[in-house]
């Protein structure tokens, strides 16, 4: 099938056709690696369309081709074995670039394909010939749909109406796939990226702790030297308090580029998870307690989970409101939909404009009386929770607090 057509545009060589092909997923030249090698074609859709066209046209051959730069290769075929063909001895190389569906009663006497091998009977001895350019909204011709016969025939214009249509299906069901690839190389570099975030965090921060450390220590050292009343005194707490926040803020860091990436499922108790949080922020837990939790199985990395809510907790006790004692109830629904985790405590609250922005890294909202915090913990919680899938809101706790909702979709 000749030559490659662009509404408004031409491509300049046949290796640009090859490259829009591999767009698509679709097999190109024999001399080009394919571009997306784990994912392939799935032909049971097109198949369909073939039988339906055949069926409808009353042929007993139908054919979805596919022009590459040099041959013709038949993805989906009713009535034969699905081959490949040099470009030359394709009918389709004739006519498919002409915009328009082609429709010839005996193939033997029209003088583009009279001499062709697929009607002389070298490969073939096809007399009833339509074709549907596979067009799409570009203007790029991908190949064809195309029904034959052995005998001389003519299709009514329903049928030739119905033959399109089904051509245009196929372009739809072919361009899904390319934006179904389009995203797979997306989200792989998605994960080469995180991959080198972590790398390169988990190397700054290895970096920068030891320097911090040392300085920490000899602060510490002397500090033990320095009488309480000396103005030094003083300064040197500032300087250790500042450094103890830099050290935090790189462990935080470090977290929030390692969540996400190496989701390892499995079947985790809520409630198993949410009683070793209370004892890693030494908060009492259960019924009447500061935390309480339902229980509920959930299928989630359990050490990302023990993170997302170790941080929402750890929150709470940041901003617990001076007005009442702190209470959080952990608490989750399962459905056919998936689960959903709520974490809602009785703290000061974020108001509603504030709520998308704190979900953002290294921001805090510098309130009078907030306790310290890197920016990061809801962050790592939102990470976490698109990592599976799912997402994190945030909205106001009935009588005054922030609630954190959880999704983890079903099938994920």
């Amino acid at each position: 099938m000749a030559g490659i057509h662009f509404t408004g545009t031409a491509l300049r060589d046949a290796a640009d056709r090859d490259e829009v092909l591999q767009e698509y997923g679709l097999p190109s030249s024999t001399a080009e690696a394919p571009r997306h090698p784990a994912v392939e074609l799935s032909l049971e859709p097109l198949q369909n369309l073939v039988e339906l066209a055949a069926k409808l046209c009353g042929v007993p051959f139908g054919v979805i081709n596919v022009v590459t730069s040099d041959e013709q290769r038949q993805v989906a075929a009713v009535g034969f074995e699905a081959a490949v063909c040099a470009r030359e001895d394709s009918m389709c190389a004739q006519v498919f670039l002409s915009g328009k569906t082609t429709v010839v009663p005996d193939a033997s006497l029209d003088p583009r394909l009279v001499s062709n091998p697929f009607v002389t009977g070298e490969i073939a001895a096809v007399r009833f010939y339509a074709s549907v350019p596979l067009e799409t909204s570009s203007g790029f011709v991908l190949g064809s749909l195309c029904v034959f016969s052995n005998t001389t025939g003519m299709q009514d214009q329903g049928q030739l109406d119905m033959l399109e249509i089904l051509a245009r299906q196929a372009v739809q069901l072919l361009e899904l796939q390319r934006r179904t690839l389009q995203l797979n190389t997306a989200l792989e570099e998605v994960r080469e990226s995180n991959a080198k975030l972590a790398e390169f965090a988990g190397r700054v921060s290895h970096d920068l702790r030891g320097p911090l450390t040392t300085m920490l220590g000899y602060v510490e050292l002397a500090g033990d030297e320095v009488d309480g009343d000396h103005p030094a005194a003083e300064y040197l707490q500032f300087v250790g308090s500042s450094g103890h926040r830099m050290l935090r803020m790189l462990e935080d860091v470090l977290t929030y580029s390692r969540m996400g990436g190496g989701i390892q499922r499995r079947h985790t108790s809520l409630h198993a998870v949410a009683s070793e949080v209370a004892r890693d922020l030494g908060l009492s837990f259960g019924p009447g307690s500061v935390l309480d939790s339902e229980d509920m199985t959930l299928h989630v990395d359990r050490g990302q989970l023990r993170t997302l809510l170790q941080n929402l907790v750890a929150n709470a006790v940041n901003y617990q409101s001076p007005e009442r004692d702190l209470a959080v109830r952990i608490s989750g629904i399962s459905n056919y939909h998936g689960s959903t985790v709520v974490v809602a405590d009785n703290g000061k609250g974020i108001a509603p404009e504030d709520r998308q922005r704190v979900l953002e890294p290294l921001v805090r909202l510098h309130r009078e009386g907030d306790g310290q915090g890197s920016g990061l913990g809801l962050a790592i919680c939102r990470r976490i929770a698109e990592a599976h899938g799912g997402e994190l809101s945030l909205k106001e706790s009935p009588g005054g607090g922030t609630t954190a909702v959880i999704s983890f979709p079903a099938g994920t």
